[in-house]
């Protein structure tokens, strides 16, 4: 597919639902950076999640990637957090990374 461009900010994370759409519960959940984790500690858990270990798809947030903006750690820590949760179709515990994530039932694109 050609990108015409980038996705608006607020747009952000609705590409990271999108595969999640086709067989989402009833009652849809997301896995996010929490606001209190320190930028440190994010960066070790997105380094993590994007590693071959957990296998995140981590290239639509790389710097040509529809996902790329907002530019932020969180967003992008948010972005590769959410992948792997709706890889594992939710399992319990699969939101964590050392504690720099957590669930929320409220669409993250809501207030992207």
């Amino acid at each position: 597919m050609r990108r015409r461009g980038r996705l608006p900010a607020a747009l952000w994370l609705v590409v990271v639902t999108l595969a999640a759409l086709v067989a989402r519960p009833a009652c849809a959940a997301w896995c996010i950076a929490r606001s209190e984790a320190s930028d440190k500690a994010l960066q070790s858990a997105l380094d993590y999640a994007c590693g071959p270990a957990r296998g995140a798809d981590c290239a639509p947030i790389q710097a040509s990637g529809l996902c790329y903006l907002p530019n932020t750690l969180a967003a992008h820590a948010s972005y590769a957090f959410n992948s792997i949760f709706q890889r594992s179709r939710a399992a319990p515990g699969a939101c964590d990374f050392a504690g720099t994530a957590t669930v929320t039932v409220t669409d993250p694109s809501q207030y992207a």
